[in-house]
């Protein structure tokens, strides 16, 4: 017997347009690929080169697939470009893609990628050390889609180095025939029917950032170190007791999907994308005391000499009737203006899927991580650091 939905309305309406979204997902994006394709108004150059190639570097379940596993916006971008791309699922969380390459880029050298996808606070230490390429606008002009409110973010003013891929929420996930009662806020991962069975996010500022939420921290403000070290105590206590199994990135997929755990904190597209993939087994919401808001970006490393080819990918990925099929089946938070207007040709009720297009109410409901200062962020790092340590 299916749960029945949860009474919060503003939970009821993003669990059903999510639903409602996933319903034969990849055969309808199968079905609607061509027609989205004539339609959209893409600024490539059709007779480029033969033998262009680039290296896209991102994370898991961040991109349409179909059911032969070919990602059929990018292959048309190749068709219609004739730049040759190859899609690298390397990134699992921010620190451990930033620790394999950080000596290349220090160095000046190719780290194996022209363009990689990564959150809004490493993407601010990348331009900080100067280890990313200026963006030439005159290369993607559909770059005037961008939201207004993604225009001037302060760790990337005017957007000279950086545009956003997708953005995302951090919130609760269950197994809903393993854990039917479900979850509301954090604390309810620490029922003692689910010691040994929980999932928490290594990246630290969406597990610590729902802690102090729960806690009454407001972790957009300026709040204080103490705040933080309260946060990680709790997590240390969750890890050290066997509360929590799994600290991971993007790999808590296949947690949930082998049943590791069954209860998790987790990056909201994700879910609907397994529950595509094999059954609608797994719900999410936000927790009642909040979420966290974030966004990954498209930037250039210092060491490739393919921007211009990078910077024709990006600008294929900002026609809004591309960004509407990529994120009918991402389920993510698509950040280029008319992508709404699109997706509501493909599917209406995708239109108002609060994963991919939210509302006031729902943005009401998450923050935003604040910016660290440099002390901030080593000694907040080291502290999430130690307890993964110990784990």
């Amino acid at each position: 017997m299916s749960k029945s939905l949860p009474e919060d309305p503003l939970i009821r309406s993003l669990v059903t347009a999510a639903r409602k979204a996933q319903i034969s997902r990849r055969g309808m994006l199968l079905g609607t690929a061509g027609t989205i394709g004539a339609a959209s108004a893409v600024s490539l150059t059709a007779c480029a080169p033969s033998g262009n190639s680039i290296v896209w570097a991102n994370w898991a379940a961040y991109i349409d697939e179909d059911d032969e596993g070919n990602y059929p916006t990018l292959d048309r971008f190749e068709d219609e470009s004739g730049i040759r791309v190859s899609y690298q699922i390397d990134v699992d969380d921010n620190n451990t893609f930033y620790a394999k390459v950080k000596d290349q880029l220090a160095l000046g050298q190719d780290i194996g990628a022209d363009t990689v996808c990564l959150t809004d606070w490493m993407v601010g230490r990348l331009i900080r050390f100067g280890y990313v390429q200026e963006l030439d606008k005159a290369n993607i002009p559909n770059a005037k889609n961008l939201l207004p409110s993604l225009q001037d973010p302060g760790f990337d003013p005017g957007r000279t180095f950086s545009l956003p891929w997708q953005g995302g929420f951090a919130g609760l996930c269950w197994n809903k025939e393993l854990y039917p009662q479900g979850l509301k806020n954090v604390s309810d991962l620490w029922a003692p029917e689910l010691k040994g069975r929980v999932g928490v996010l290594s990246e630290m500022r969406d597990t610590i950032g729902l802690i102090m939420a729960e806690q009454g921290v407001d972790i957009s403000s300026d709040f204080a170190a103490e705040d933080f070290e309260k946060a990680i105590d709790l997590f240390r206590e969750k890890v050290e007791s066997g509360q929590i199994r799994n600290i991971k990135g993007n790999s808590y997929l296949e947690d949930l999907k082998n049943e590791d755990t069954i209860a998790a904190i987790v990056w909201s597209g994700d879910v609907t994308v397994i529950n595509a993939e094999a059954g609608d087994k797994w719900e999410f919401v936000i927790p009642e005391t909040g979420g966290t808001l974030w966004n990954d970006n498209f930037v250039i490393p210092v060491g490739t000499k393919k921007n211009a080819d990078v910077e024709k990918l990006i600008d294929y990925y900002y026609d809004p009737a591309v960004a509407a099929e990529v994120a009918a089946w991402v389920n993510y938070i698509t950040p280029v203006v008319g992508a709404q207007a699109e997706a509501e040709k493909i599917d209406p009720a995708l239109a108002e899927n609060q994963l991919i297009f939210p509302n006031e109410e729902t943005l009401a409901k998450v923050k935003v991580f604040r910016a660290l200062t440099a002390d901030e962020e080593q000694s907040f790092g080291d502290s999430f650091q130690s307890v993964l340590l110990g784990a």
